[in-house]
């Protein structure tokens, strides 16, 4: 007979240092540990079962959670049963329809980031300014500014290991003398360039924060600043000049193609406008 299982709070952390030694980034970390909490509440002491963890799946749809935040939940219980050895507790995601349109209204247009960039400028916050170009310029993930330093930017790449595995991100010229500039004047000759009054490397909340500061001066939505927005920039910039989602998925270090497709979506007034040059209607 299975030992009877609960989430305690000793659960919860054996569980965090699970996906630590799983090198999961501190950003999912959080997450996953969120919805566990979330889960652990409703639960409200009953014993985990299958059914149990199939009928939180399905109050979370009745009360109106969109399926992928019902399916991010559904991750984070699956990921705690595996570490707990019980499979058999683990449910199914929901079916998703394949997206077909990016939502417009949290597309931040390259006009809108050069808004940000001349509001960062304005306000004297050089460190800002460049770290809105790098990640833009390059695509990386904000988890991945630490591996911006002051030797990728004299060779002009960037090696990063994350999720075991390494990629080289090349960075452009005008970037590399602007980081070098930078570094220099801040008397930074080694290492990390991006980095705290005391020393520290800038946490993924720090960047998020500093940004949506910008929005009033640089008349952006709230809704469309955040790190990731400016990677997605990125790719889509990319995938114009190239045309290549294969390479595009290589530099942004994505392990599925489908992923990178996701990155590339229209949205449905650009889909509209191609349906009307399409001239099948008289």
């Amino acid at each position: 007979m299975r030992k009877r299982l609960e989430i305690t709070e000793q659960e919860i952390k054996k569980f965090e240092a699970y996906l630590r030694r799983d090198e999961r980034e501190p950003a999912t970390i959080e997450a996953y540990l969120r919805s566990l909490r979330k889960f652990a509440v409703w639960a409200d002491g009953r014993s985990i079962t299958k059914e149990l963890a199939a009928e939180w799946k399905a109050e979370l749809t009745q009360n109106g959670y969109r399926p992928v935040s019902v399916n991010a939940m559904l991750a984070a219980i699956n990921k705690f049963f595996s570490c707990m050895g019980r499979e058999d507790c683990k449910v199914r995601y929901l079916k998703l329809q394949r997206r077909m349109f990016r939502r417009a209204e949290r597309d931040l247009t390259k006009e809108e980031y050069q808004r940000l960039v001349e509001a960062a400028q304005a306000k004297g916050n050089v460190r800002l300014q460049l770290l809105l170009e790098t990640i833009c310029a390059t695509g990386i993930r904000v988890s991945e500014v630490k591996y911006i330093t002051v030797e990728a930017a004299q060779t002009g790449a960037a090696e990063i290991a994350l999720k075991g595995k390494i990629r080289t991100i090349l960075l452009p010229n005008r970037l590399c003398r602007k980081l070098l500039r930078y570094a220099k004047k801040q008397n930074i000759t080694s290492g990390k360039i991006f980095l705290t009054r005391g020393g520290m490397g800038l946490s993924r909340k720090y960047i998020w924060a500093e940004m949506k500061k910008l929005c009033t001066a640089a008349k952006v939505e709230r809704t469309k600043v955040f790190p990731h927005n400016l990677r997605s920039l990125f790719a889509r910039a990319f995938y114009n000049v190239c045309h290549d989602v294969v390479r595009l998925a290589d530099v942004l270090g994505h392990s599925s193609i489908e992923t990178t497709r996701i990155y590339l979506l229209s949205t449905g007034k650009e889909y509209a406008r191609q349906l009307d040059r399409l001239g099948l209607v008289q």
